[in-house]
């Protein structure tokens, strides 16, 4: 593939990234508001918690097909959006449970799950990064 063709590539790769980065942070700020205006339609507070769950989605989405200059093992695109996603959607889910007042039967070990995969994933990091002896 010539150089240009891939200049183009990572440029159309960067537009995407920030048209589904910003969808997805409307979506975590007011997801009434964008159903509304890109469906027409009012959603019901179940409505309204998907669409978060899903912005944070959609972040971390951005964040994987964010082109690098340098591609390198420990800051992996799918490394970044992962911990984003895992750590994101932990920190809603127990807001929901805490200060929303959800109780669905799957919710806290849901959290627990994310939360689980989030930490996994630093210690990794971190494990990577540390100097041996």
């Amino acid at each position: 593939m010539s150089e240009a063709s891939l200049d183009n590539r990572r440029k159309i790769l960067a537009f995407a990234a920030i048209v589904e980065v910003g969808t997805g942070l409307a979506l975590m700020v007011d997801s009434a508001i964008v159903a509304a205006l890109l469906l027409g339609v009012d959603l019901t507070d179940v409505g309204a918690i998907l669409g978060r769950c899903f912005g944070i989605t959609l972040v971390a989405l951005g964040l994987a097909c964010w082109p690098r200059p340098k591609r390198t093992e420990d800051d992996s695109p799918a490394f970044r959006a992962m911990l984003t996603y895992n750590a994101s959607i932990a920190l809603y889910l127990g807001y929901l449970g805490t200060l929303g007042h959800l109780r669905g039967l799957l919710l806290w070990p849901a959290v627990a799950l994310h939360a689980v995969v989030a930490v996994l994933l630093v210690w990794t990091w971190r494990k990577e990064r540390l100097p041996l002896g």
